[in-house]
């Protein structure tokens, strides 16, 4: 995978890291917790070839900057509109992984203006169930523990451990080659407390707190496209037939052999997938008239999403 140059911009006093190669229309590629650009590295060259691309590192995350801050959903919609702002950007096919998927329907949602296409990859917003080691985040503690867990030494061991699982092949360790990424950013105290604080507002004891349920009518205004990993272990494939049932003119694509991270394990496959969905359909076209009327209709939540299930882990 070919390494690129990651720029830096300030806005509102804050370092905010990204990547922005090739030339087209424009794709924004939004990272899961923990991550940073870096997780799109298997596909930001194919992507590159026919559009522009920008891969940030959202505040809190990667080379960004971590500080006392907003980690609300809305604050990070906000930061993604303020940064393509900057580069000279007007509208995007906005594509997100995991949280980044919560991030991209919040961007949707306040600026569907801006919002070309919507993809979901393994997104979070789509039910209550989340893997135990991210509720695990919002306990008291975590910060203290993975301060011991990732000392010099004890961390170095750790993610070599969890590299070593998943270069198996075993499709249980297939996502443990990411989870040590994340694992070896916990030892930057500030990057533990901003994560602690995204997971936070979206993630409780019981799982996920936040839905595209009562908004997901809105998606009629915009194409959009939902990607999972038939073996994801981290937000579960049942999570892709919600979010048909909420969106039944989204497509939907069901990746088998891949897990949380279907753009890692098979990068070809999910650019094919990308490009045919952004080749395939028009540009969201924003009327206000149109946004007025979608919000004046409403729709009910369907009844199997109202009920708060227990989680899984």
């Amino acid at each position: 995978m070919r390494q690129h140059r990651v720029q830096h911009v300030a806005i509102h006093g804050h370092r905010r890291a990204y990547v922005k190669v090739g030339t087209g229309p424009a794709l924004l590629l939004l990272h899961g917790l923990g991550c940073s650009h870096r997780t799109w590295l298997p596909v930001i060259d194919s992507l590159a070839r026919r559009y522009t691309v920008i891969a940030p590192d959202l505040l809190g995350h990667g080379e960004s900057d971590k500080p006392r801050a907003d980690y609300s959903l809305g604050g990070f919609a906000n930061g993604m509109r303020d940064l393509l702002t900057v580069l000279g950007i007007d509208r995007a096919t906005v594509v997100g992984h995991s949280f980044g998927g919560g991030v991209a329907m919040q961007f949707a949602y306040q600026f569907p203006e801006r919002t070309e296409r919507l993809v979901l990859v393994g997104s979070g917003g789509l039910g209550p169930e989340v893997s135990a080691a991210i509720r695990a985040i919002t306990t008291t503690g975590f910060h203290q523990l993975m301060g011991l867990l990732t000392r010099t030494g004890v961390r170095q061991v750790g993610c070599a451990g969890l590299r070593a699982l998943s270069r198996t092949g075993l499709k249980e360790f297939r996502d443990l080659d990411e989870v040590a990424e994340i694992f070896d950013s916990f030892r930057d105290p500030a990057g533990r407390a901003a994560i602690r604080h995204v997971v936070r507002a979206v993630v409780d004891w019981q799982g996920q707190i936040v839905t595209m349920a009562d908004r997901a009518y809105l998606t009629d205004a915009m194409p959009m496209c939902v990607i999972w990993g038939e073996q994801d272990r981290v937000i579960p494939v049942s999570h892709a037939a919600r979010a048909a049932e909420l969106a039944p003119k989204a497509r939907l694509e069901i990746m088998p052999n891949a897990g949380h991270f279907p753009h890692k394990d098979h990068p070809e496959r999910f650019a094919k997938i990308l490009h045919d969905f952004v080749r395939t359909t028009s540009p969201a076209s924003y009327s206000r008239e149109q946004w007025r009327r979608l919000l004046e209709d409403g729709v009910a939540v369907p009844t199997s999403l109202d009920a708060v299930e227990a989680p899984t882990a």
